[in-house]
C-alpha cells in the first residue's frame, strides 16, 4: 500500500510575504514539484475585484479552481471571510475523489471570520475511510480555545469513531496549547512531534521561529515528515508549508 502523500500550505492569498507580487504561478509550480496526493490550503483567494484590477496576470478565476486545473486535483472550497470587493478562505485539493464537502464556521468574533473544511477522501485499496479537515484558527488564545472546543464537539458528532481523521493547517498556535488539547480529549497525535519530538516552525518563512501549522491525525501512522524550507518557498508567502506521508495504522 502506498502511503499517503499530504501537504498544508498557508498560501498568504497568493501574494508575496509583504504583498508586493502576485505569487500563485510559482505556488503552483512548487506545488506541483512536491507531488502530494492531497493539499490543505489556508488563505485562498476566492475573489479580489481590487487586485483584479492593479496586480498583472492576476487569475479570472478563484485561486483554487485555478490550481486544480493547472495540477489536475479535485477541488473543495470554504469561504471563510466575505466582504464587499471578494471573499477568502481554506481548500482542499486532492487526487482522489472528494464526498461530503461541507464548511463549518467557527468565527467567534466579527474581526477574524474562520472556517472549518470537512472533505472525506475515497481512497482506492485502503481499509478505513479517510475524513480531511483542512482549519484556520485566531490569532488570540482564548479564541482558539473556542475553536478548538467546537473542533471536539463536531468530530464527535460528524465523524465516526472508526473513521481515520487528518486535520491540518494554520492554527496559530504560538503557545503550544492544541496538542494537549487534541491528545487528551481526541486521541490525535500531531506528525512532527511524533516523528522529532517537537512541532516544525514554519513561520515567518524567510526565518521561521514559530510553529504555527500543524498536521494532526487519527487513525493513522506518520512515515515521514518535512518543513520546505529555501528557495522558492522562503518568497512564495509568509508561512512554509509542510508535508507528511501516513498509512493506516494496521497496514504500518
Amino acid at each position: 500500500m502506498r502511503p499517503l502523500n499530504i501537504t498544508t500550505f498557508n498560501m498568504h492569498k497568493g501574494m508575496s510575504p509583504l504583498n508586493r507580487r502576485l505569487q500563485l504561478p510559482n505556488i503552483a509550480s512548487g506545488l506541483a514539484n512536491l507531488s502530494s496526493d492531497v493539499l490543505f490550503l489556508q488563505e485562498v483567494q476566492g475573489r479580489h475585484a481590487l487586485r483584479e484590477m492593479r496586480v498583472g496576470n492576476w487569475p479570472s478565476e478563484a485561486q483554487h479552481h485555478y490550481l486544480a486545473r493547472l495540477l489536475s486535483y479535485k477541488a473543495a472550497y470554504g469561504l471563510n471571510a466575505s466582504y464587499d470587493h471578494g471573499h477568502h478562505g481554506n481548500a482542499i485539493l486532492s487526487r482522489f475523489p472528494l464526498r461530503n464537502h461541507g464548511n463549518l464556521d467557527i468565527s467567534v468574533n466579527r474581526l477574524e471570520q474562520r472556517g472549518l473544511l470537512h472533505c472525506d477522501l475515497q481512497l482506492a485499496g485502503w481499509p478505513i475511510r479517510v475524513a480531511a479537515l483542512c482549519i484556520h484558527l485566531n490569532l488570540l488564545a482564548h479564541d482558539r480555545r473556542k475553536q478548538l472546543s467546537r473542533l471536539r464537539h463536531y468530530i464527535d458528532n460528524a465523524i465516526p469513531a472508526d473513521t481515520a481523521l487528518i486535520i491540518a493547517g494554520d492554527f496559530n498556535d504560538w503557545r503550544g496549547e492544541a496538542s494537549a488539547i487534541l491528545a487528551g480529549e481526541l486521541g490525535l497525535t500531531e506528525v512532527f512531534e511524533t516523528i522529532y519530538g517537537r512541532h516544525a516552525k514554519s513561520f515567518p518563512a524567510r526565518l521561521p521561529m514559530l510553529s504555527l501549522d500543524r498536521i494532526y491525525v487519527r487513525g493513522l501512522k506518520p512515515v515521514s515528515a518535512e518543513v520546505h524550507h529555501g528557495q522558492p518557498w522562503s518568497t512564495l508567502s509568509d508561512h512554509l508549508p509542510l508535508s507528511a506521508r501516513l498509512l493506516p495504522l494496521e497496514a504500518s
